[in-house]
């Protein structure tokens, strides 16, 4: 019998020429990397963008030691090869994965405590959009600040990848959810993934709207930065947990301090990419239990509204830049 694939020795993929502005991703050839007897081969079908590609492409992100150079930390494929130590993959699964990087071409090598099997119903497309975003707010909100039912959980970004995530499963486990965002197309989508109350912060001032009318927030997830830090802890009720996942507004601030000690405030941030893959395979098995189960009963849905092939990595870059787009940005193979 023929084998069901044969694996060609070289693969298409996107390399970064030189740090710099979205023109330096470059289509070219590699080798098709080798799994290790802990990982499985995927051929990519798909990959999404994140944030952290885009901090990579500027020199801004490297990769960790050992890890491939290629952008691309999530993908959704077939199982084409697995490693000697494999147990509960097959070639032939199909998965979605968070990976150290290697995305961005047509196979890719991930540890296999760090899979997840595709939703029922789900197209390679939105199981991409998957990974990232839910590992990252799974395991910063729900594992690290403990959000619980009748939480008041307020997110910067709503409309973005970490912030369509945030409303879902804060909804999803009983929390109230309020989101900043901007403009109204933007906007809109936060209301109909079911936030409780979405302010559009150039017409709104967030702290006087959060402390008005829900008594501070017991959770805040913020990508913004720069000013929004001293006023996220205004925003927080005593007890309160901040949760610092980017600075689009800069990292470097003067800020007052008192008030965290005041209201006894934990402030904290976090990279996905450098946490061991020991504490992945536990965020994966976690989410495999608890949360793919209401992608069965539709609590939850990808939000990947915007597909490009893989050459034109650099233009859904420079999508994911203008923050123009909505949900998660896509690139398929």
């Amino acid at each position: 019998m023929l084998p069901k694939f044969i694996l060609p020795e070289t693969m298409n993929c996107i390399e970064i020429k030189e740090p710099g502005e979205p023109e330096v991703l470059i289509s070219a050839k590699r080798p098709v990397p080798s799994p290790t007897a802990n990982e499985v081969l995927v051929k990519v079908e798909a990959a999404g963008i994140n944030g952290p590609d885009l901090m990579q492409r500027r020199g801004l992100y490297p990769p960790p030691k050992g890890s491939s150079d290629l952008l691309g930390l999530e993908i959704a494929g077939e199982i084409v090869s697995i490693g000697r130590e494999i147990k509960g993959w097959k070639i032939g699964d199909l998965v979605c994965a968070l990976t150290n990087g290697g995305g961005y071409a047509e196979f890719c090598s991930v540890n296999a405590s760090h899979c997840l099997p595709i939703p029922d119903g789900f197209s390679t497309a939105m199981a991409a959009s998957l990974p990232e975003t839910y590992f990252t707010i799974w395991s910063n909100i729900f594992m690290g600040s403990g959000l619980k039912s009748e939480d008041v959980f307020l997110v910067h970004g709503g409309a973005g990848g970490l912030g369509t995530t945030s409303i879902q499963l804060g909804k999803a486990f009983g929390a109230k959810v309020v989101v900043t965002d901007s403009p109204s197309q933007r906007t809109s989508i936060c209301t109909e993934l079911g936030a409780d109350r979405v302010i559009d912060y150039t017409k709104e001032d967030f702290v006087e709207v959060i402390r008005n009318e829900f008594g501070g927030a017991d959770v805040i997830l913020d990508i913004v930065g720069g000013d929004n830090i001293a006023r996220n802890i205004k925003a927080a009720k005593p007890d309160g947990r901040i949760v610092q996942l980017a600075f689009t507004q800069g990292s470097t601030i003067n800020i007052n301090l008192m008030p965290i000690m005041l209201k006894r405030l934990v402030f904290t941030g976090s990279t996905l990419r450098s946490r061991s893959n020991k504490q992945k395979a536990i965020i994966a098995a976690e989410l495999k239990k608890i949360v793919w189960p209401l992608f069965k009963n539709g609590q939850l849905k990808p939000v990947a509204r915007t597909t490009l092939p893989l050459d034109q990595a650099a233009k859904g870059h420079k999508q994911m830049e203008s923050a123009t787009h909505t949900g998660k940005i896509i690139l398929t193979v």
